[in-house]
């Protein structure tokens, strides 16, 4: 088996569209957020919405600015949220070219969501014939894993923070070294580098990576980054960091680091919400990035720019997912070419 890393060719992009009757703060503004990062993948790729009314979506979608909607296939269901990142299936390729689409539970992050509609996502999309004719399917249960809390250089390397895989309400019945055991057999892995230090204010996924720290490629690894020791993620992201200067790749050397800035705080109501330029997600020949209105969104493009230099690296203004607590690469999830 091995999963395959972010910037291989792509097949295309999963979105789960958030109604009118979701949980998201202010619906309309977050739609116009998802109708942004839509067109930005359609431009280069196809797309998958997963929605409860495909009518429904598609007026949402026009209502937004998209007067085109080739390249969008729908597959309609029941959904309790909509972040795909950690719904959405994994894909791995088999050991002789095999097509598997890994179908792990999703809890609603620990038991803290409902998350019983969400959990079969994957399971109807298959059933729906989102998928290739030779695509299988892989049922899971009971191991928990949310696709935000893994990120892969292709190459059998995987990160992970320890605080979110053995965490509480997930797999707490597996020691941290069983748990690893079942994702080297799921994935093919060599290793996992295991971060045990990183978090962000206000995130409630128990420090998912992908906010934290993301292979751009074998050897380099951009990280979230905090200069402030005034700032409450400052401790915790300063040990990432240091650990993070610690591995190696798997021929020995050190990693390239890429700092990315932490966003400028900000709140609803009193409440710092988890912001994060790490968050981005990669397609075929762009990089999408989370933006936050600021200058430090500039300063981040130019770093992430380093890392990905014959990639367009494009900022999609994503301040109304941050109501969610979430962001950009949250609420996506890619699938490999021939998908």
């Amino acid at each position: 088996m091995r999963l395959p890393a972010e910037w291989e060719p792509q097949g295309f992009v999963q979105l789960t569209w958030p109604h009118k009757d979701s949980l998201w703060y202010e619906v309309e503004k977050v739609q116009a957020c998802y109708t942004q990062i839509a067109a930005a993948i359609l431009r280069h790729q196809p797309l998958l919405i997963v929605c409860r009314d495909r009518r429904e979506t598609e007026e949402d979608l026009r209502r937004c600015g998209l007067a085109k909607l080739d390249g969008i296939r729908f597959v309609e269901a029941p959904i309790n949220d909509t972040w795909a990142r950690d719904h959405g299936g994994i894909s791995v390729w088999g050991p002789s070219g095999e097509k598997f689409v890994l179908d792990f539970v999703f809890n609603g992050w620990g038991l803290k969501f409902a998350a019983d509609q969400d959990n079969q996502i994957t399971r109807r999309c298959f059933q729906a014939g989102a998928f290739q004719a030779d695509v299988r399917y892989r049922d899971m249960r009971p191991f928990v894993l949310e696709g935000g809390s893994i990120d892969c250089d292709g190459a059998g390397t995987l990160l992970a923070t320890s605080e979110c895989l053995c965490s509480v309400n997930r797999n707490e019945y597996l020691s941290r070294e069983q748990i690893e055991t079942r994702l080297k057999e799921a994935f093919g892995l060599k290793r996992i580098l295991w971060l045990d230090h990183g978090c962000i204010a206000g995130d409630d996924t128990d420090s998912h990576v992908d906010i934290l720290a993301r292979f751009c490629s074998p050897d380099t690894i951009a990280y979230t980054s905090c200069d402030n020791p005034m700032d409450e993620n400052y401790p915790a992201l300063k040990a990432m960091e240091e650990q993070l200067r610690t591995f190696r790749t798997l021929d020995g050397r050190p990693y390239t680091l890429i700092p990315l800035p932490l966003p400028e705080p900000m709140y609803l109501e009193d409440y710092r919400l988890p912001g994060s330029y790490a968050n981005f997600l990669i397609i075929n020949c762009a990089v999408l990035m989370p933006g936050a209105g600021g200058e430090l969104d500039r300063k981040a493009a130019s770093q992430l720019q380093k890392a990905f230099p014959d990639r367009e690296v494009e900022v999609i203004d994503c301040r109304p997912l941050l109501s969610g607590h979430g962001g950009l690469h949250c609420v996506t999830m890619n699938y490999p070419a021939g998908w």
